[in-house]
């Protein structure tokens, strides 16, 4: 039974966590658009066991939105909201999920989920979709949910599968990689102990390759069971595991302690420690790329380079950083070339500094992205095919090792997505608090310039210059000064973060006239 396993919140921990949502809202909700049309419903039910009590719903768009609250009484678990409105923060035994409202993303330990439509917060109630609910208390738990339709969330233990799984092990540049092959997503956790890492399944059962000796530098042995993998590795030795799909594939990045990875030609792999030493600005558009046009004439490109300029005096000062900019002067610059040039520096993070418009009369804000294939909504979408357009796009050259090439761009994407999600929710955060403009989010889409950095990486739309009032404020210095000191700040928090120290806060920007 669940409930024999699972701890159910206490009355008074359900009640202030209650508080804590309806305060999310109304600190949240003020100066921030509308949400997706959300119809609240009457008669929802939760089923577990044969049991069931009430649960809140709403119909939107995408499909149902369940409230997560009462799935967290019935089924364990902790869930907390976080700071300032960051976002929530649910654990399941030693596993962590970030979630927020408004993005379509769940942050599940280092792996980014998408997800099918974002959660939305609605009187007072988290609401998510039933993926979340999968994705989370059935990955780690071994269940299932189902929604017939009828206002019903149905929560069971799903029939046990046999997995044929494959392994492959490649050592190059100082780091093992480790890949485990499996027809479809088996149900998992990966456990770190003394001497290495298991992957145990939940629900699942594996059907084993056959033995195979590893002769590897920084692997001692795999030994892969029926209900889980064991993985030794040599002494001082660490790991970084996500996914990647189609096929799916769990990866496991090994790497000595204390060695820095140098990959010549290709992108360089996560390090172990990370740290923020270098930082390359990339000011929007540029030379015949001029960008957005305000009403009175103001063009994107010039606007993105004086708030570049003046961001990266800034950290240089107060974190000091070394900070490079894609360009200084107002020169053509290909997309492409920008995220090279971060890799080539070794960048620890690309951030790269735009201006938004829109047809819409009195569209104003700030949105903050990071890169994904799949956009998070249609507006996105048109946002980073407007910012694409245009732009000089070199394609991968073809050749016997342009295969080799594309997975190692794949992989080194892929395990940044986690840190380039907690930037943006970060220069989010610090936009909409310190400077009270409206909400839009953090969001996901293909930008181009996004495309192939090595390191965490994300585009901030710092506002609309087709809105008269925006164009006005963005054309003063104080008003650059605050963005700039916005950016500082959230970046000081990521760099706390990323090296375990708490930063302190940046003093204020004085505008330069």
């Amino acid at each position: 039974m669940l409930s024999s396993r699972n701890v159910s919140l206490p009355a008074r921990r359900r009640f202030a966590l209650s508080l804590l949502l309806a305060l999310f809202v109304a600190a949240a909700g003020v100066g921030q658009e509308a949400p997706p049309a959300l119809t609240p419903q009457a008669g929802g039910v939760l089923v577990v066991d044969g049991g069931s009590s009430p649960l809140g719903w709403a119909a939107a768009p995408g499909g149902p939105l369940v409230s997560l609250l009462p799935v967290v009484s019935r089924l364990g678990g902790q869930l907390e909201a976080e700071p300032l409105g960051a976002g929530f923060r649910l654990e399941l035994g030693e596993s962590r999920a970030m979630l927020a409202p408004g993005s379509a993303a769940l942050t599940l330990g280092e792996e980014i989920v998408p997800l099918t439509q974002a959660p939305q917060l609605l009187g007072g109630e988290l609401l998510v979709p039933v993926d979340l609910l999968q994705r989370t208390y059935g990955d780690l738990l071994g269940l299932a949910f189902d929604w017939p339709g009828d206002g019903r969330l149905l929560v069971t233990r799903p029939r046990q599968r046999e997995l044929p799984v494959e392994m492959e092990l490649v050592h190059l540049q100082g780091i093992t990689t480790l890949v485990f092959r499996f027809p479809e997503r088996p149900r998992y956790r990966v456990r770190e102990r003394l001497g290495g890492y298991d992957v145990e399944l939940v629900g699942d059962r594996l059907l084993p390759p056959p033995r195979r000796t590893v002769q590897d530098p920084l692997v001692r042995a795999v030994a892969i069971g029926a209900e889980r993998i064991r993985i030794d590795l040599a002494p001082g030795v660490r790991a970084d595991h996500y996914e990647l799909r189609e096929p799916f594939r769990l990866v496991l990045d090994l790497v000595a302690a204390g060695e820095a990875v140098a990959t010549p030609t290709l992108p360089e792999q996560r390090r172990a420690t990370p740290r923020v030493r270098t930082i390359v600005l990339d000011p929007g558009h540029g030379g015949s790329e001029t960008g957005a046009t305000g009403p009175e004439g103001t063009l994107e490109k010039d606007l993105t380079l004086l708030i570049a300029q003046q961001l990266a005096a800034r950290l240089e000062e107060q974190l000091g950083v070394r900070v490079v900019l894609t360009r200084t002067t107002d020169v053509d610059l290909g997309l492409d070339e920008r995220a090279a040039l971060a890799n080539q520096l070794r960048a620890d993070l690309f951030v790269s500094i735009h201006l938004n418009s829109s047809p819409r009369a009195g569209a104003r804000g700030a949105e903050t992205y990071f890169l994904s294939m799949q956009a998070s909504d249609q507006r996105a979408a048109l946002t980073a095919a407007a910012e694409n357009l245009g732009q000089s796009v070199e394609p991968i050259a073809a050749g016997p090792d342009a295969e080799l090439q594309l997975i190692l761009w794949d992989l080194a994407q892929s395990q940044h997505l986690a840190a380039s999600q907690r930037l943006a929710a970060l220069i989010q955060q610090e936009l909409n608090v310190q400077l009270d403009l409206r909400d839009r989010g953090v969001k996901q889409a293909p930008f181009r310039v996004l495309m192939g950095a090595s390191m965490p990486a994300v585009l901030v739309e710092l506002g609309f210059l087709s809105t008269p009032g925006e164009e006005a404020l963005l054309r003063t210095p104080a008003h650059r000064a605050s963005l700039a000191e916005a950016l500082v700040r959230a970046i000081a928090r990521f760099k706390g973060e990323q090296e375990g120290v708490a930063p302190v806060p940046p003093a204020p920007l004085e505008a330069v006239p």
